[in-house]
């Protein structure tokens, strides 16, 4: 019941986060291309890249540190669903180059952020 506590509680916090940096993303991007959903992803994988490390080299592997932070905040925090959407729209809209280029990088940059974030991490606390 802790660990569902911990991921409920981490996950309210991710989704605040997403929603204020999404407003303030939308505010100052071209509505044309989902910016926002896209800056949240890749930080979002930036940090759980981070996160594994710490986890794995600091944190002892922590099971509640896990739930919270992993589950939690960035699992609030990052949006796949909301990246779908945005593609299914974007090609709706028949604006196919800007969908292909819209999963070229969401996908793209984010595995390089993931990457970036556990060395960063690695090199932290090695």
């Amino acid at each position: 019941m802790k660990l569902i506590a911990l991921a409920a509680l981490g996950g309210g916090i991710g989704s605040a986060l997403r929603y204020a940096l999404a407003i303030g993303i939308t505010k100052i991007a071209p509505a044309s291309f989902p910016w926002a959903i896209l800056t949240i992803n890749v930080v979002g994988c930036f940090a759980m890249g981070v996160l594994v490390a710490a986890l794995a080299l600091k944190l002892n592997g922590s099971s509640e540190a896990r739930v919270f932070l992993a589950t939690g905040v960035l699992g609030g925090f990052t949006t796949f669903s909301a990246f779908s959407l945005d593609f299914m729209t974007l090609m709706q809209r028949k604006d196919f180059d800007l969908a292909i280029l819209y999963v070229a990088a969401s996908v793209g940059v984010s595995l390089l952020a993931i990457y970036a974030g556990a060395a960063l991490g690695r090199a932290l606390w090695t």
